[in-house]
């Protein structure tokens, strides 16, 4: 009775506009009572009208009602506020809610649950809690915060609580289960199996806390760079601008066209640099959403709820490339003003001969988020292309069969027609394809060749240190002959030790200038390595000894 005393109390002390007690009440004339805020707020949005109204009978007025504060409403406000109001809302923030567990106990009006029991399977608010905590009948019962899945920790088939865990399903089990249709299997309690997966869990939080600091340390070190670039360019404009106020009119244009190329070289550079920052911060984001959703799950302390609940937790991405950013010496738009100096020095001379171009020096801004070399043939095999022999560069002697992935050095020329393309001294061959980004290929071969890449404009006759593959600055190769391996560049020759095998790997990273060989069985073995600049789009080729020497490129796919 108190409480509903309390409850009319309430509601006869509240603003209906916005249902807490009055705060400096006024009565309007037609005698219902309001904040004065409330009150003042609603009629200003009738201030169009020019009418004024009651919220509650709807009653109207003209001219706008002057307010004046109830004293004595307000004093009796103030009284019933000590003596019940606030016990009167705090005791029904007690009650359950339809959201909220609620005491399986308490009869009438249930209270809000404060702990749920996985022995007694109910739930107490902290009156009916006490027995748990005085009786020693109680002592090992498992309390857990209020959970309404209660009836999901009781197996379907047994009517038992599921305090075991069957590793062999998967699944959550009672003790008849282990000793039924789950026998033989690898069961063990659901607290150790907890236990377990809880370690693998921080093991996993442990990762996403490492990688998230690894991601902001590099978005910091792009942020230098792209103000690094900035200041580069900027310095470019100023000396270029400095430079061409010296020429005379007719170098005017070349002036604003150098400016522009820079600027533009500039947008191109510090776009591509932001673009590898924001993809890093929404690797975080979701790190850091990832990193949340697993520590809610190891705060369950349900078992069977976090058992339940665990499989779907995704698993982790890879990491969409390494945690290292590789920064060179700062060189973007210096070359450019050295042209322009240049330039200017030689103006008298290059007025009376031509005009000689002034081309901005290509500027790359190398920043990359360096992927590392795979370290396994399923790792390699991502990168796999499919390769195949040009016609119009081969050799008039060499055959080629199996959709020209093939090709054998024959007695008789064949029946190649003329092509400015084709190898005319040396037994060579490129494939059809260029190579850029990241590639990986395989060759079987015969005898003894040369598997080797190079550009496109490779001279196609004259001698060794023109055309032949290794020989060059233009190519690089790889011999195999039956006693041994040798890699040549640009006519040097290094020796290179390793099993040998009738299949080598060949793995290109174009941008990351990285060429590596390997010896491919039932393992792979790193034959060389060169690390260097690829300035062009470069094509594979082979290079064989003599009569009944063949390689084949291989499918991957």
């Amino acid at each position: 009775m108190a409480q509903q005393g309390a409850q009319l109390d309430r509601e006869n002390f509240c603003c209906s506009i916005c249902l807490d007690p009055l705060k400096d009440p006024v009565t309007i004339p037609c005698g219902h009572s309001y904040c004065m805020s409330c009150i003042n707020n609603f009629w200003d949005g009738e201030d169009d009208k020019k009418i004024y109204s009651c919220p509650q009978c709807r009653q109207t007025f003209t001219p706008r009602p002057v307010l004046m504060k109830n004293t004595m409403f307000a004093a009796l406000v103030e009284q019933l506020k000590k003596t019940g109001l606030q016990a009167a809302a705090a005791a029904d923030l007690c009650y359950a809610g339809p959201e909220d567990v609620a005491c399986d106990v308490c009869t009438g009006r249930k209270l809000k649950a404060f702990k749920s029991c996985l022995v007694c399977l109910a739930s107490y608010c902290e009156n009916h809690l006490q027995p748990h905590y005085e009786s020693p009948t109680f002592k090992k019962h498992k309390l857990v915060d209020p959970s309404k899945k209660l009836q999901e920790n009781i197996c379907s088939r047994h009517d038992e609580v599921m305090k075991m865990f069957c590793r062999t399903d998967q699944q959550s089990i009672c003790y008849l289960c282990s000793v039924d249709e789950h026998k033989g299997h690898d069961t063990v309690s659901a607290a150790v199996e907890r236990t377990e997966r809880q370690r693998e869990l921080e093991v996993s939080r442990l990762n996403i806390q490492q990688r998230i600091q690894d991601r902001e340390k590099d978005v910091k070190l792009l942020h230098q760079e792209v103000e690094a670039v900035s200041r580069s360019a900027d310095k470019a404009v100023e000396d270029s601008e400095k430079i061409f106020t010296e020429l005379i009119r007719l170098l005017q244009k070349r002036s604003s066209d150098v400016k522009q190329q820079i600027r533009s070289q500039q947008e191109t550079e510090v776009s591509r640099v932001k673009e590898l920052q924001e993809k890093l911060q929404q690797e975080i984001t979701e790190l850091k959403r990832k990193d949340a959703e697993l520590k809610q799950l190891s705060h369950t302390e349900d078992h069977n709820q976090f058992l339940h609940n665990y499989p779907s937790v995704s698993r982790l991405s890879e990491p969409t490339d390494s945690s290292s950013i590789n920064i060179h010496p700062l060189r973007y738009f210096e070359d450019v003003t050295a042209a322009v100096s240049e330039l200017r020095d030689k103006l008298q001379d290059i007025l009376r001969d031509k005009w000689t171009n002034i081309s901005l020096t290509e500027t790359k801004v190398d920043v990359l988020l360096s992927e590392p070399e795979p370290t396994t043939r399923a790792g390699f095999l991502k990168y796999s292309c499919e390769i195949t022999l040009d016609p119009n560069t081969a050799y008039m002697k060499l055959l080629l069969s199996e959709g020209n992935r093939k090709v054998e050095v024959m007695k008789q020329q064949q029946s190649f027609s003329h092509h400015p393309d084709r190898f005319t001294v040396w037994y060579q061959v490129l494939s059809s394809e260029n190579l850029t980004g990241r590639c990986y290929w395989e060759v079987e071969w015969r005898g003894g060749v040369r598997i080797a890449i190079a550009h496109k404009n490779i001279s196609r006759a004259g001698g060794i240190n023109e055309c032949v593959f290794g020989f060059n600055e233009k190519s690089w190769a790889l011999r195999c002959d039956t006693n041994s391996y040798e890699f040549w560049f640009n006519s040097v020759k290094t020796p290179v030790s390793g099993p040998r095998s009738s299949r080598i790997g060949v793995y290109l990273d174009h941008r990351a200038g990285i060429l590596s060989f390997y010896s491919v069985s039932e393992t792979m073995t790193l034959l060389h390595r060169v690390q260097t600049t690829f300035t062009q789009p470069l094509y594979a080729g082979v290079k064989l000894n003599c009569v009944g020497d063949t390689s084949r490129f291989c499918k991957l796919k």
